[in-house]
């Protein structure tokens, strides 16, 4: 028991420290990039909301599920616990929604350009920020009902309906109404996950094509390359994949958590897969997209000179 709390410990604050440090550079490169850098693409405000939500997420739930992992519990009332989860579920929500339009975005500018989507490529850019101003508005509001149900411990361990989360707890009452509401909350994130589904499963088509295309043009010099565009979009697949894989392990185990009075070590499971992608997403953008070296080179030339 003991070698599996020191485990759980170094495995949260791994993942908390190693996680917000990425997303911390990438949003310190893009603001300073934005001030004193080269343009910047209009997927990069995109990538800024990601950054900023995904740390959001990791900081909100990571450190006080590492505090309690620690055996400290008693350390937020009503009033905290709150706060914490209302923060961390509009987090999370702003994290799927950027996600979905990011591969929407991408499979529009990824589209041929005869198609009917050639329009949009002129005006999506345009529609960036109020789109975020939307999903920021949606869930602010949608989340509202966490502010019920989440209290600090409870001293008796005898009420069927309260679950236990290490540091907080939720009491739940089962009814038709309360199944509807959270039916109805649900609804958006379905949609956007199918989106995702979509619009991934779109520009792995395209891409495919394209590479055909490109094989039967005998020159090597097209067939070595491969330009900003496909490696964007291939970067956007690769997130849009790991979400979807880490949303939806952890939505199996939500459902169990929910389901009546689950073992602690599962609500620290839900934590650690809820907090996976928000830690490895900013290393995939460092590694994969070649835009964010040149931001650094162009940053760097400047202090520089």
């Amino acid at each position: 028991m003991i070698a599996s709390n020191i485990a759980l410990r170094i495995i949260f604050i791994s993942q908390i420290g190693v996680g917000a440090l990425g997303n911390s550079f990438l949003l310190g490169l893009y603001t300073i990039t934005l001030c004193i850098g080269p343009r910047m693409r209009p997927i990069d405000f995109l990538l800024i909301q990601l950054a900023f939500v995904n740390d959001l997420v990791l900081l909100s739930k990571g450190i006080p599920q590492t505090m309690a992992a620690f055996g400290l519990n008693n350390f937020l009332d009503d009033v905290g616990c709150k706060l914490v989860f209302y923060l961390h579920r509009v987090a999370q929500g702003l994290s799927l929604s950027t996600t979905c339009l990011l591969s929407g975005f991408q499979a529009i500018i990824l589209s041929p350009r005869s198609s009917r989507w050639a329009e949009l490529k002129v005006k999506i850019p345009k529609c960036i920020v109020p789109f975020c101003l939307l999903c920021w508005a949606l869930d602010l509001l949608k989340n509202c009902v966490i502010l019920i149900y989440i209290k600090g411990l409870q001293d008796n361990e005898n009420i069927t309906s309260t679950q236990d989360f290490g540091f907080c707890s939720a009491s739940f009452n089962p009814s038709f109404i309360s199944s509807l509401y959270l039916s109805m909350i649900s609804l958006p994130d379905v949609v956007c996950l199918g989106i995702m589904v979509l619009t991934s499963g779109s520009m792995v088509i395209t891409l495919y094509r394209h590479h055909q295309r490109i094989q039967n043009i005998h020159s090597t010099s097209f067939s070595s390359r491969t330009s900003p565009e496909t490696r964007a979009t291939q970067t956007i697949v690769v997130l849009v994949s790991m979400f979807i894989s880490f949303y939806s392990l952890n939505c199996i185990l939500v459902c169990c958590v929910h389901s009546g009075k689950a073992p602690l070590w599962l609500v620290h499971t839900s934590a650690f897969l809820a907090a996976c992608f928000p830690a490895c997403s900013p290393f995939v953008l460092i590694t994969s997209d070649s835009q964010i070296t040149k931001y650094s080179l162009a940053i760097w030339g400047k202090i520089k000179s």
